[in-house]
């Protein structure tokens, strides 16, 4: 008997040639490789105080720090929860414990208590290290579970909160020598995966490497970051788009990197211009703001050679506002996931530029490989053809956090990490992004997962069952909204509603819309039929 004909796989390479990357060194080691060369430059700017940080202080900081942890008994493996806005010292605090050994957790300020007690409790952290604006949110679980404090600007006095200098002050000299292996774990995002509730992402220190080597190395890299240029660096480091795509990767090319805390535009624009920022990377919506706002002609932005945007896709319109804008500014998209850091980049940021389209994420990055298969038979698709993008190769997450099951379905038995994303190729091997399968809501780049607020909306007494869908919008990308069934004889309005979802939730999770309706649309499995409601939003058939 003949056997089956296999089925021909359509598998996506870059352009690029692949590098040589040394995926068996410790993710510190490999950023601070080429120190000798750059030593003397800047490292870390605070845009808030001007105060700059050369690559020997930085460096020196980190060692020191390894000293600290250490004499907090933070050992190799232990993990650390950063609750921090963008710093100096969440740079610093990230690079000394991953020299330490230990994983590194980080939440996003704005939670609440019990988002914060969610993560830290799952992370079984040991340690935060946070600002006094969230002490107080931390400090009773953090007693409660013998989790010590470190403030970067508590006074000493506090009771139970160490302040940040005893961590920078100890003496490096003591640092510990830890063996790491490329396996073991160094970061540990949360990501809503392609459904579900936020996981535990496990990043090793051969995914970052190998990430961060995607896009800065290799003989002919894409000039994305170099030691002249100034990264500007106002999203959030919590998140990996930043954390990954202009921290580490700056550090690791010597660049400067220019530290924003938040996001305002006047601020913003000041300091483009004081500091000559080079790269800029942003998400749609503060382009969207840049692009709008009248106070940008006041400001010279000519500095700017290259702007990438991610985390959200960026629509044609509002790439030809920001080419009038800035006429000599390479623009580009680039797409990736926490699982994974960035899938694909424009090939605009090239040596030798071989163009991109608008609408385009660019072509999949080097020592990477992608296919493109069908959603329901599983089998690769050629070009031109959309279907569920996949990615394979080194730089594919461990696996999520105590969850085997998740894991496994999202990486299959071949290494296929799937993204439930949906896009094709085209013949210029341009990566084009049409739908997601994945249920997350993106709030400005922010993930937002309709699980976490439908469980929270089903365990109010008044409300029998509920889902939760994206709204589009203008400003933020997409806004969740909420469509519930009240329980027998309820009158609970709208406004109860969203009051009883905010105090629990950060800002970007609150519920923007409430829609009355007598059933949730599900499939006989139980599975909520999200199109059918989404269905109903962009036909108007629906009321509050």
């Amino acid at each position: 008997m003949s056997p089956a004909p296999t089925q021909e796989e359509f598998i996506f390479r870059s352009k690029l040639p692949n590098i040589p990357i040394p995926t068996h060194l410790p993710l510190h080691s490999y950023c601070f490789e080429n120190l000798s060369k750059f030593h003397h430059r800047p490292c870390l700017i605070n845009g808030d105080t001007g105060e700059t940080l050369t690559y020997a202080e930085v460096h020196l900081t980190v060692r020191k720090i390894v000293a600290g942890l250490n004499s907090l008994n933070i050992h190799q493996g232990d993990v650390i929860m950063l609750v921090l806005r963008n710093c100096p010292q969440f740079a610093l605090s990230f690079l000394g414990a991953a020299h330490r050994g230990a994983v590194i957790t980080t939440a996003n300020p704005f939670y609440t208590t019990t988002e914060l007690a969610k993560q830290a409790t799952a992370t079984k952290s040991k340690l935060i290290i946070t600002q006094s604006a969230y002490v107080e949110k931390i400090k009773h679980f953090a007693k409660t579970n013998d989790i010590k404090i470190v403030s970067i600007d508590s006074s000493t006095e506090e009771e139970d909160v160490l302040h940040f200098s005893v961590l920078t002050q100890a003496n490096e000299n003591d640092a510990p020598d830890v063996k790491i292996n490329p396996d073991d774990v160094v970061a540990l995002p949360f990501s809503s995966g392609t459904s579900g509730l936020p996981k535990g992402v496990m990043l090793t220190h051969k995914n970052l490497v190998t990430t961060i080597a995607q896009l800065v190395d290799g003989e002919n890299p894409h000039q994305y970051t170099n030691c002249e240029d100034v990264l500007l660096c106002v999203l959030p480091m919590f998140h990996i788009y930043a954390l990954n795509s202009i921290l580490l990767c700056g550090i690791r090319s010597g660049a400067a990197v220019l530290i924003v805390q938040k996001f305002e535009i006047t601020t913003l624009l000041e300091l483009i211009q004081k500091y000559r920022v080079t790269v800029a990377s942003f998400v749609p919506p503060i382009v969207l703001a840049l692009v709008k706002s009248g106070e940008s002609n006041r400001y010279d932005l000519s500095s700017i050679r290259a702007m990438i945007t991610g985390a959200a896709p960026m629509g044609m319109e509002l790439e030809e506002a920001v080419k009038a804008r800035l006429p000599k500014t390479t623009l580009g998209q680039g797409y990736g996931m926490t699982e994974a850091g960035p899938l694909s980049i424009s090939l605009a940021f090239a040596k030798e530029p071989l163009g991109t389209k608008p609408g385009a994420c660019g072509t999949v990055v080097r020592n990477a490989e992608m296919k493109i298969v069908d959603t329901d038979t599983g089998a690769s698709l050629p070009k031109n053809k959309p279907g569920e993008i996949c990615i394979r190769g080194t730089k594919v997450m461990k696996g999520y956090l105590n969850d085997p099951e998740a894991t496994k379905r999202t990486i299959d038995q071949e290494g296929w990490l799937h993204t439930g994303d949906i896009g094709f190729i085209d013949d210029d091997d341009e990566l084009f992004i049409v739908d997601r399968l994945k249920e997350l809501i993106k709030y400005k780049g922010y993930q937002v997962a309709p699980a976490e607020l439908e469980a929270m909306l089903i365990s109010h007494p008044n409300i029998s069952d509920a889902a939760v869908v994206p709204m589009k919008d203008e400003a933020a990308g997409e806004v969740p909204v909420a469509f519930v069934v009240r329980s027998n004889g309820s009158k609970i309005t709208e406004d109860e509603i969203k009051q009883y979802i905010s105090q629990q939730v950060v800002f970007y999770k609150r519920i923007n819309k409430v829609f009355f309706t007598d059933t949730i649309p599900k499939a006989a499995s139980g599975k909520i039929l999200r199109k059918e409601l989404t269905a109903r939003l962009s036909e108007g058939l629906v009321s509050t």
